[in-house]
């Protein structure tokens, strides 16, 4: 069947799904990432104890077994420079930063736009809302507002401001939950970072949120749930991956990130464990 212009469909839709695949690889080569890839980076705050005893080797342990990139919570008392030889030392990249509330306004904003150029990181995320400030639809529309400016005061330096969930965006609100109050009322500069886990423990469902919000995604947090099971790896809990991963990589997104928080097991361990179960699944 052709299109009135006198094209076939099929065409079109080739050059449409070549022209989306273009705008992510020329994305991907701005972050100096390889072209139809997604590189699998690790949340330190998986690490952490490891990271607050030894950096370097925690570093160097994470890039031998494979990762492409750290996103930082916290820097252990590192200056930009000091992290950007240690990432550079490793053949790491800084994969976003995980970055208060408080740090992304006012003056504060222009320290954290310096750090993070220094070190490589184009990712602004927020990882977190002060309760007092998200109690309401009102609240958390103008927390949209307020994101959709710092969008525009990041963009002239390269980077992107967005939000991670927990579990509480998923309740309810008169009817709406905050995260479509919050994503439906952002433009699309703002990103999203879905923590899988966490959105289904707050009852949502991290691929009807990546479907809802095509292309908002820059990066996942990949954290296995399981009912029966609370510490299971990545792959093997409940979680439907191959669906997850096909709706990230649809919309274009820059990193999955491992994210494992259960104590009960090592954490040098379990996040080699998470990345081998993705390179099982093909990641």
């Amino acid at each position: 069947m052709a299109t009135k212009n006198g094209i076939p469909r099929r065409e079109v839709l080739r050059l449409s799904a070549m022209g989306a695949a273009g705008a992510w690889a020329a994305s991907r080569s701005k972050l100096g990432l390889a072209a139809g890839t997604v590189p699998i980076g690790v949340q330190l705050y998986s690490v952490r104890k490891d990271c607050e005893k030894d950096l370097p080797g925690t570093l160097q342990a994470l890039a031998k077994m494979g990762y492409a990139g750290v996103e930082f919570a916290g820097y252990y008392g590192r200056s930009a420079a000091e992290l950007k030889t240690l990432l550079d030392a490793n053949g790491l990249k800084a994969a976003g930063t995980h970055t208060g509330l408080d740090t992304l306004e006012g003056d504060a904003l222009a320290r954290t736009i310096e750090f993070n150029q220094a070190i490589g990181n184009k990712l602004l995320i927020c990882p977190w809302i002060p309760e007092e400030r998200r109690k309401t639809v009102d609240d958390w529309k103008k927390l949209a507002s307020e994101f959709d400016a710092l969008a525009d005061k990041v963009a002239p330096h390269g980077m992107r401001v967005g939000y991670h969930n927990h579990n509480f965006e998923f309740t309810p609100i008169d009817g709406t939950t905050p995260w479509d109050l919050f994503f439906g009322g952002t433009k699309k500069a703002v990103v999203m970072q879905v923590d899988t886990g966490n959105c289904i423990e707050g009852g949502g469902d991290p691929l009807v949120v990546l479907k809802k919000y095509p292309g908002r995604a820059a990066s996942i947090h990949v954290k296995e749930y399981s009912k029966s099971k609370p510490d299971a790896f990545v792959g093997e809990g409940d979680i439907p991956w191959k669906d997850v991963f096909a709706a990230c990589e649809a919309g274009g997104i820059d990193w999955y990130i491992v994210e494992y928080e259960h104590e009960d097991q090592p954490a040098i361990p379990a996040v080699e464990r998470c990345l081998k179960n993705l390179r099982a699944m093909g990641k």
